[in-house]
C-alpha cells in the first residue's frame, strides 16, 4: 500500500505516536522539544481519530445496505 506524504496510513501514524510518547515519558527533553512532541502527538492522535471514524463509517456503509454487500468509498472530507 502507498502512503501520501501529507496523509500518513493508521500503522505509520500509530508508530510515530507510541515513539513520542516513549521520548516524553522518560522526561529528559528540554521543555521546547517536550513541548513541539506533545503537538506532534496531538496533531498525530487527531489522524489516528479520523481515520479510525472513517474506517467505522465504511463498516457501516458495507453493513447496512438490505443485506447486501456494496462497497462504496466514505466521502473524503478534505475534497
Amino acid at each position: 500500500m502507498t502512503r501520501k506524504a501529507d496523509k500518513p496510513d493508521f500503522e505509520h501514524a500509530l508508530s510515530e505516536l507510541e515513539s513520542l510518547v516513549v521520548r516524553l515519558e522518560q522526561g529528559d527533553l528540554p521543555i521546547e522539544e517536550a513541548l513541539k512532541s506533545f503537538e506532534q502527538g496531538v496533531r498525530l492522535t487527531r489522524e489516528c481519530q479520523t481515520i479510525l471514524q472513517q474506517a467505522e463509517q465504511k463498516v457501516q456503509l458495507l453493513t447496512e445496505q438490505d443485506g447486501e454487500i456494496i462497497v462504496s468509498d466514505f466521502p473524503d472530507r478534505d475534497a
